[in-house]
């Protein structure tokens, strides 16, 4: 089968869902992840064999890796999405005009998801349940290092769907090579948006050469302020989790932004990023101080490409600043727009960063590990959007959905 005869297959497999009832579409979800947990070791077998393709040290290992506390946590992410209300027929808007005519904003799926994702096997269920329960049909092109984990869980989610009468191309996956994710992006009249999640690398090339719309999601260089007005515990406690929780995952730690007032509470700042092997590159004031107590191996002077770098692994950057606005004036340099957040005890000083930081996500005296569709109780998440128009933040059910105008009338006209 042709990957354009695939493409067809979902947009005609599409119109069945505007049948299933919420009830139906809960059940099926439901029955996903019972059936995830039911063929786990089938998972792992097939996912051992990409974990055999990929050098332990790359970043993306850990993304690809999947364990029994993963699968469970994939499945009670999927659980969730079922337990939630299907966000189509939601009547978002209603009013009579003086013609006596009703109208009705109604919320209604996009249609068709593509989405273009890397070593992320999890994602494959996560879109796959979060576009049924919005009433879409989805199309998943994952990549060559987790083809062997996509492949079987699309086949345990494809007999899941036959088991109750529903096509399985609701559900599609195109093969893993580079000539589906060119035909994908070109998809027009298949697709109706196309979602990259992964590198900075992937969303670019996807935005310069797609044919079809694109949500922009993933990538983040994501900063921590501590402010001169911060307290040390916390401070230490939310850089330490943002950093090291999660390497590889795009709401992780890479740089810590320090009011020079504060350079003297750095140590103790750092002494766990230490313990746990954390290479810093530090600017030259940070970079005084760490020189003292840091280990040496760990411990690089930073250059301004570190400051724009989403690291993905056990590394980050400092960067000595004497003032909010300063902060503020390198965040917007330098950040991605996905997650930021400032350590300080002072109110006014906690406002002007929410206010003026344009990120997705912004954070007061806490971790941007927060960031995370679960977290926010959206049950899972297609992504974090970075841009501005339609979404922004986490992608779940309501992000999936579009809406259109009902009009009812009793035979009027227009003069």
């Amino acid at each position: 089968m042709t990957i354009q005869e695939q493409l067809n297959k979902t947009r005609q497999a599409s119109r069945s869902l505007v049948k299933l009832s919420a009830e139906q579409c809960a059940k099926v979800i439901g029955q996903i992840a019972d059936a995830l947990v039911a063929n786990s070791d089938r998972i792992f077998e097939e996912n051992a064999k990409d974990l055999s393709r990929m050098d332990k040290a790359n970043p993306n290992y850990d993304r690809l890796l999947l364990n029994k506390e993963r699968i469970e946590g994939i499945a009670g992410d999927t659980r969730k999405v079922a337990s939630l209300p299907a966000p189509c027929g939601e009547v978002i808007e209603e009013r009579s005009l003086p013609n006596g005519l009703l109208l009705k904003k109604v919320r209604v799926p996009l249609g068709v998801v593509g989405v273009i994702y890397e070593a992320r096997p999890n994602v494959t269920v996560d879109v796959a349940s979060l576009c049924l329960r919005s009433g879409n049909a989805v199309v998943l092109k994952g990549g060559s290092d987790a083809n062997c984990s996509n492949v079987v869980m699309v086949d345990i989610m494809h007999k899941v769907l036959r088991d109750n009468g529903l096509d399985e191309n609701l559900i599609q996956l195109l093969p893993a090579g580079r000539e589906a994710a060119t035909e994908l992006m070109n998809a027009v009249g298949y697709i109706d948006v196309l979602i990259p999640r992964g590198s900075r690398g992937l969303i670019d090339s996807v935005r310069q050469n797609a044919k079809v719309p694109v949500i922009e999601t993933g990538a983040g260089v994501v900063h921590t302020y501590f402010d001169k007005d911060g307290d040390l515990k916390i401070a230490t406690d939310v850089v330490f989790n943002a950093k090291t929780r999660r390497v590889s995952v795009c709401n992780a730690l890479d740089c810590l932004i320090i009011h020079s007032s504060r350079l003297g509470d750095l140590p103790t700042l750092a002494a766990p990023l230490n313990d746990k092997g954390v290479g810093v590159y530090a600017d030259e004031r940070s970079f005084d101080v760490l020189s003292k107590c840091y280990n040496a191996e760990l411990l690089h002077h930073a250059t301004c490409e570190d400051f724009g770098r989403e690291f993905l692994s056990l590394n980050m950057a400092i960067k000595t600043v004497d003032s909010l606005d300063e902060a503020l004036e390198h965040i917007y340099n330098y950040g991605l727009k996905h997650s930021e957040a400032i350590v300080t005890e002072n109110n006014e000083a906690a406002l002007r960063f929410v206010n003026e930081v344009d990120a997705a996500c912004c954070y007061v005296n806490t971790s941007t590990a927060f960031t995370d569709g679960a977290q926010f109780g959206l049950g899972a998440e297609i992504g974090i959007s970075t841009q501005k128009l339609h979404a922004r933040g986490p992608m779940a059910l309501k992000e999936l959905t579009s809406y259109k105008w009902t009009i009812f009338g009793n035979g009027q006209t227009r003069k």
